[in-house]
């Protein structure tokens, strides 16, 4: 045993049996791994013991120099005490945030007569902050409502009693076209201006409808007094808020306070949204990759990004709607799935917007390099047909033959997930007698496999046959007597309802209509009855060339080859002029074939 592990060993011994927090350090002494357990050694314990399924985690044991630990009361303080540390040490090998990006704030700003703006930069001064929002849009939106309800100051004045009594100020053009009360020169009286900050504090909280009802109230009043301009003036700050609420996602009136956390998952990374619900209005929407480093379970990737979100966007709910909550326990929290109404379409729709924000990523990544795209499919393609490799060679059989006559079958190669065509090839059924597919299926495979196992060609990583069962079963038929049953991988898909069978099960795999392993499965499918149906008409026209030929007296066999050999097809011959005949057999078998054509067009 080398010194590292003897080391280890014993810092493992002495780990107690409690809740708490892990840190891995390399041999430069960098925190490379943070984690937590509900017992400390058993956990740390396990890496050393178990055999790991990923090679990134053999990878992390190996470089495991030195163990710290932090003993916490219970597992939430451990959870949030990781989420802590992963936060300020970035571990190479803990799952991380793809989101570095500065978003905006609404800032009220802690002064006399705040002033409302945006900001990127959050100075803990007594101001308060809203936010951030994802949108920079969303954020100009509410500002330009907020300036055109309320009379707010855009001057960066220090507006003391003081200075304003000493008559330090002017007042500006925003005075002169309505904008502003000049609150610098006293026009306006602080209590007032409060009022306009107390309304605009509800309505970045969500809590338009408050707003609306006091505005209702007020102008009531004045129509009460005839107050009428007044009165108008409040009757068009209500009709703009309604505006602005009907173009803003509300769910439920009933629906108080409330987050919402779904997941989409691609091969190495994970995309968490995040949806902020206050008083039945979805106040923040967010969608973030998740780069994953180890074989994170969904529980960990959701409970890391849940405490992160909450955080940034200062969530005080503490209802959390998400899937499976049973596998999720946060002191303080209260996890539920939700069946049906308005929950569940809550659910659904942070969902939606994972998934859209997943398919958008991949698009990008695509678009900037071709290959990523590939080795996404094709690693979808070995998971969904249980693949030990990754499938860059794959090939696909169709039986092709009218009434049992000139049977034949294509093959019809893709490499990396595209059309390969100089490796297509066909096959005239030569031991088959009437439609048969089955035997025809069975000859094809065989005479494919033998003929490459013969040239020592390398093999494909996956078979389709078309067909179901029936044909599935001739294939493995073919694949028995070659010796290749269980090392080549075979299935069949049936046309009807696109069903994938797979040697020696009875139940079949139905994959999404929109996934991107079944399109290409399809496509190699289409291609095989493609190329099967135009060798098979060329057979035919062949056919009906030679009986045709034969008939002509004076037409031997030696001159029906010259011509297929020359013409192809019986179109291209009957179509030739009697100088194109002349040059390929003569001038009087030219003349025979001629007048045979004008008499039998």
């Amino acid at each position: 045993m080398s010194e590292r592990l003897k080391n280890i060993r014993q810092i493992i011994q002495s780990l107690p049996e409690k809740p708490g927090v892990y840190q891995y350090f390399d041999d430069a002494g960098k925190i490379i791994y943070v984690g937590k357990a509900k017992n400390l050694k058993k956990r740390v314990n396990s890496y050393f013991t178990k055999n790991h399924d990923t090679a990134k985690t053999r990878i992390l044991v190996r470089q495991i120099h030195n163990i710290h630990f932090i003993v916490v009361d219970n597992e939430t303080d451990a959870l949030l005490l990781e989420n802590n540390l992963i936060k300020k040490y970035l571990p190479k090998y803990n799952i991380q945030l793809k989101d570095d990006k500065t978003y905006p704030w609404i800032c009220i700003k802690n002064e006399r007569f705040p002033r409302v703006f945006t900001t990127r930069r959050v100075i803990k001064d007594g101001s308060k902050y809203f936010g951030p929002y994802p949108s920079v849009y969303v954020v100009n939106t509410l500002l330009e409502l907020m300036r055109e309800l309320f009379p707010l100051r855009t001057c960066n004045y220090d507006l003391s009693q003081d200075k304003i009594d000493q008559g330090k100020y002017k007042v500006c053009l925003e005075y002169h076209i309505g904008n502003c009360k000049a609150p610098c020169v006293g026009k306006e009286k602080e209590a007032d201006y409060n009022e306009y900050i107390e309304q605009i504090e509800h309505i970045v909280k969500g809590n338009i409808a408050s707003v609306i009802r006091m505005l209702k109230e007020k102008m009531q009043a004045a129509a009460d007094l005839f107050a009428f301009e007044e009165a108008e003036e409040i009757k068009q700050k209500i009709l703009a808020l309604e505006k602005f609420r009907s173009k803003s996602t509300v769910v439920s009136p009933s629906i108080h306070q409330v987050d919402v956390i779904t997941l989409e998952k691609s091969d190495n990374k994970a995309y968490v949204n995040y949806l902020v619900i206050n008083n039945g209005t979805i106040i923040h929407g967010f969608t973030v990759e998740v780069k994953k480093k180890l074989d994170e379970s969904d529980e960990d990737i959701l409970t890391f990004a849940l405490l992160n979100m909450r955080d940034k966007f200062n969530s005080q709910s503490t209802e959390i709607l998400i899937e499976n909550a049973e596998n999720y326990h946060v002191e303080g929290l209260k996890f539920f799935t939700p069946q049906r109404g308005d929950k569940k379409h809550l659910l659904d729709l942070s969902q939606r917007n994972a998934k859209y924000f997943r398919l958008q990523q991949q698009k990008q990544e695509s678009l900037k390099n071709p290959e990523i795209k590939t080795e996404r499919i094709l690693k979808k393609i070995q998971r969904d047909f249980r693949l030990k490799e990754l499938p860059v060679h794959l090939e696909c059989f169709d039986n092709s033959n009218i009434q049992g006559t000139n049977p034949v079958s294509a093959c019809v190669v893709f490499r990396n997930g595209k059309p390969s065509k100089k490796d297509y090839r066909h096959f005239n059924i030569k031991t088959v007698e009437g439609p048969d597919d089955f035997e025809s299926m069975r000859e094809a495979l065989y005479r494919r496999y033998k003929r490459m196992l013969d040239e020592g060609e390398s093999l494909p990583q996956l078979v389709i046959v078309d067909g179901g069962k029936g044909q599935l079963s001739a294939g493995l038929d073919a694949l028995e007597k070659l010796g290749l049953r269980g090392k080549l991988p075979i299935v069949g898909i049936a046309k009807r309802l696109e069903e994938i069978f797979f040697p020696g099960d009875s139940i079949p795999l139905y994959l999404d209509k929109k996934s991107e392993s079944l399109k290409v499965i399809q496509h190699m499918r289409n291609e095989a009855h493609r190329f099967g149906i135009e060798h098979h008409r060329n057979r035919r026209s062949k056919s009906a060339l030679v009986s045709e030929i034969t008939q002509i007296k004076g037409i031997g066999e030696k001159t029906q080859e010259e011509l297929m050999k020359h013409f192809k097809t019986i179109s291209k011959i009957k179509a030739a002029s009697e100088k194109e005949l002349v040059e390929v057999v003569g001038l009087a078998k030219a003349k025979l074939l001629m007048a045979h054509f004008r008499e039998n067009p």
